[in-house]
């Protein structure tokens, strides 16, 4: 094996930084390619796994990024034109047997899928039969998928991820290089920062730490619209390997691409954050060797073996046990634990690193907790702040009862659907205070802190907490709170934090969703709050606890309560809420019969 360094031309002569690892020998080969915008040094080891396992691997430093020269304008149409013409650059060299797969993670994600879902004229890939096209792949792996501008930069609900986009933008915005640490830096020398207005002129009190200006931030919140990608995945045909961490901020996003996806599909959603980053508590079970699991999947969709089928597998927190998936035919993606176990039984691989002889090289075993996978180790994590990827173990109130759930479905038996933990029940969620309550965009609800009032005094959110679990509870599957209420606001943003509580009263975030409604001041609305796609195991003695709250900052900007946009307001106001828990419930999927899977040979059947 040999990487070299090689530069690759686009359309406007503009020549691509792109590192080149073959396989030894003379025979034909297909290849991977990875374009990054976060340095392809990074991914040298990845290549030579890949290179090891019979693949020609690529990994390309983007348009205006390290390596490359040109002009850096993330998620913009150059992506799709660069990433075409590389594909096709790939296909006509003498060590290609003409086949391509494209991977990436995060960032990465975008540049594969771009090029897999559209023509270098634009038009949508051809239906299969059709003329091949040199510039599209013949498979994707995407892992963690940052799918577009807006994608990433608001919920599928509305607010703004704040603290995630001033992270990156201040690591990776308006310059060819990166510095990851430059928002923890800023943040030392002024705490205050992300509490600047209007937010689209942040920069400007940004620029003081940074040294340099951010001319593309205001751009960024400039569209709204999201889902471009997930739509245009129904005309695909080709097979995708969709990667994703119930941790992880995107992770709905990656189930909506798998459920949309009109090709063959596959769907690996683990117990991770956005770094793919496994618990190093969590036992030896619990680990994937995920470039081991690439290649094997790689060769089976290059080679036509894949099951015309979308499904999938989902982790059960770090039990090690994982449950497959089906999609179910509702208007909104979602998935289900499905009770087959696999059909045809097969020791899976999880191994800590890809030094095995299947896996890819590179890790070390002092990365106990890392797992590798396409670019995870050039991504930053979105959202540093957020609550998916951090443990608070401060100790909760003591439960005032420990009626059992009695609404559960007895064991072994097959769910029926959602079960309903009703507000205001002694067998659902009971009621702590905070019916009514004051969301004040000057004192927030902060989403770096899991502790809660203890009184009732000034609520600055309703609270609610379950009895204890009678016996251990898994959850895999779509989960949402639907709640009765009303804000004396024309707009209002409804966060719901759910927190798992061990016996101990040490808390485990569980699951959050966040939601903008605007309407006549005073009136009570239906609200639907999607709390993203669970996988989970609960240990008996376990209790929920649920939150809802006006704010959830920083990690989501302060919503101003007078109807201004949140990026360009300038006042903000109080907001008296109330929550009616007749016709509130928790909906959570549990998993009655536990027949499980192994993830590799389900993924790759």
């Amino acid at each position: 094996m040999n990487t070299r360094t090689v530069y690759v031309p686009t359309p406007d002569g503009t020549a691509l930084a792109t590192d080149v690892c073959l396989p030894d020998g003379a025979r034909p080969c297909p290849a991977v390619l990875i374009r990054t915008p976060y340095g392809r040094d990074a991914h040298r080891a990845e290549l030579r796994g890949w290179a090891a396992n019979g693949f020609a691997a690529l990994a390309q430093d983007v348009r205006g990024r390290h390596g490359s020269p040109g002009e850096w304008h993330p998620y913009q149409g150059h992506e799709r034109t660069d990433g075409a013409a590389t594909v096709a650059w790939a296909r006509a060299q003498a060590w290609s047997n003409g086949e391509v797969v494209a991977a990436g993670a995060s960032y990465a994600a975008h540049c594969a899928l771009v090029i897999a879902l559209a023509t270098p004229d634009g038009a949508c890939r051809d239906a299969p039969g059709n003329a091949h096209r040199d510039g599209v792949p013949d498979a994707v792996i995407v892992a963690v998928p940052a799918l577009g501008l807006t994608d990433t930069a608001r919920e599928p609900g509305g607010p703004e991820r704040l603290w995630a986009r001033a992270g990156w933008w201040a690591a990776h915005g308006d310059r060819h290089d990166s510095d990851p640490d430059a928002l923890a830096r800023a943040l030392a020398d002024d705490p205050r920062l992300l509490e600047h207005l209007p937010v689209v002129r942040l920069p400007e009190r940004l620029t003081k730490s940074l040294g340099r200006e951010l001319p593309s931030w205001p751009r960024l919140w400039a569209d709204r619209g999201r889902g471009s990608l997930v739509a245009l995945g129904s005309t695909a045909r080709l097979p995708l390997l969709a990667v994703g961490g119930t941790r992880d901020p995107f992770a709905e996003d990656t189930v909506a691409l798998w459920h949309g996806w009109g090709g063959p599909t596959r769907l690996l959603l683990g117990p991770w954050g956005h770094r793919l980053t496994a618990d190093p508590s969590a036992p030896a079970r619990a680990r994937i060797n995920l470039g081991a699991l690439y290649v094997r999947w790689a060769r089976a969709a290059l080679a036509g073996r894949l099951e015309p089928t979308r499904h999938g597998v989902i982790a059960l927190g770090d039990s090690g046990r994982w449950h497959s998936t089906r999609v179910r035919s509702t208007p909104r993606a979602a998935i289900t634990a499905d009770a087959t176990p696999p059909q045809r039984p097969e020791r899976c691989e999880r191994s800590e690193g890809p030094e095995r002889s299947e896996g890819l090289e590179g890790l070390k075993r002092s990365d106990a907790g890392r797992l590798l996978a396409m670019s995870a180790g050039a991504v930053p994590d979105p959202s540093p702040g957020d609550h998916r990827d951090h443990r608070d173990r401060r100790t909760a109130p003591a439960p005032a009862h420990t009626h059992a759930p009695a609404h559960l479905p007895p064991p072994d038996t097959e769910p029926a659907g959602p079960v309903a933990w009703p507000f205001g029940s002694p067998t659902g969620l009971r009621l702590l205070h905070g019916a009514e309550f004051s969301a004040d965009p000057d004192h927030p609800v902060r989403s770096d802190d899991l502790a809660v009032p203890a009184g009732e005094d000034r609520a600055d959110r309703c609270l609610l907490l379950s009895p204890p679990l009678p016996r251990p509870l898994d959850l895999a599957g779509a989960a949402v709170a639907r709640i009765n209420v009303t804000a004396d606001t024309p707009c209002a943003d409804w966060a719901v934090r759910l927190t798992a509580l061990d016996p101990a009263g040490r808390a485990d975030p569980l699951a959050f969703g966040i939601v903008r409604r605007t309407g006549p001041p005073g009136e009570a609305a239906d609200i639907t709050v999607p709390l993203g796609t669970l996988g989970r195991r609960l240990p008996a003695g376990t209790r929920l606890r649920a939150e809802i709250a006006g704010h959830h900052f920083p990690a989501h900007a302060r919503n101003p309560h007078t109807g201004e946009d949140p990026v360009t307001a300038t006042r903000l106001v109080p907001s008296r809420r109330t929550v009616n828990p007749r016709g509130s419930a928790l909906h959570l999927p549990v998993v009655a019969r536990r027949r499980y899977v192994e993830p590799v040979p389900e993924i790759c059947r």
